[in-house]
């Protein structure tokens, strides 16, 4: 049966307008808390938070400690993951999409446990979704967990220095030349310790918050092969979830196509 408009000839014309999706409903405000990963802080959200103001939306991008100002690599993971909670209580937030990029993923996991009563929806938008007693290096092949112990065991301050030649094809192969050269130059060493750590996630995979994956379908970070990978591999252990895809490399569209990103993760929030 077609929808009718209550008037118009004879009071019985169909609705064509609303039928057909013309009639769009306004977007739906929503509150936002953005969650950076890793060698990044968080101006890395700059142009997706700004996007996503304009939409109409309230953006908070906490920091955490090891990152931005803060010089200190000997952190943990519960250091981060208590600190976003902290600022989300501080804040007095309530009713938030919690949205967690790369090592983000991991982090939201965490802070879901911590304050589960305060968030509406968990996105992780190309985010580590870690089984229970997992690390973040624990995705990796094992030659690459090899190659961050390396990595590890170079560096005086327990920090993980990316090589350019990894950073431009794993994080920002959409980029040109130029600008990988760019955002490599932005980049910090990153505290080695939370990506090692093993995680008791019981109480994460108890909750029955709702939860999205936002899929950034030229992300070459994890390998796209059997038993790796972003999606499904990592988006399957969410249970039932909301599946939204977009191109996009692990960090080149945060800061080429910002506008795209940001209407991407309001599909992945949205009722």
């Amino acid at each position: 049966m077609y929808p009718y408009a209550r008037n118009g000839f004879y009071g019985r014309v169909p609705n064509w307008y609303g039928y057909m999706g013309y009639e769009r409903a306004k977007e739906q405000p929503l509150t936002f808390v953005l969650v950076h990963g890793s060698w990044a802080d968080a101006s890395f959200w700059n142009g997706v938070a700004g996007e996503l103001r304009r939409m109409g939306h309230t953006v908070f991008v906490p920091e955490y400690p090891g990152h931005g100002g803060d010089p200190n690599m000997n952190v943990t993971h519960g250091m981060i993951s208590r600190s976003v909670a902290d600022y989300i209580i501080n804040h007095q937030l309530r009713d938030i999409v919690l949205v967690g990029h790369s090592f983000g993923g991991s982090v939201i996991q965490k802070v879901a446990e911590l304050v589960p009563e305060r968030i509406k929806r968990l996105v992780f938008m190309d985010g580590f979704v870690l089984g229970d007693g997992q690390s973040v290096v624990d995705q990796f092949p094992p030659q690459v967990q090899q190659s961050f112990e390396e990595l590890r065991k170079a560096s005086a301050d327990d920090a993980l220095i990316m090589p350019f030649p990894l950073f431009r094809e794993a994080f920002v192969g959409l980029a040109d030349l130029p600008l990988a050269r760019q955002l490599y130059s932005e980049i910090r060493p990153e505290p080695a310790k939370p990506a090692f750590e093993k995680l008791d996630l019981k109480a994460f995979y108890k909750l029955n918050i709702p939860r999205s994956y936002l899929y950034l379908t030229e992300d070459n970070l994890l390998p796209q092969g059997e038993g790796y990978g972003w999606h499904p591999h990592m988006s399957s252990r969410l249970g039932l979830f909301r599946l939204v895809r977009s191109a996009g490399d692990h960090m080149t569209y945060f800061r080429t196509q910002p506008a795209l990103l940001a209407q991407k993760l309001y599909e992945a929030s949205r009722d």
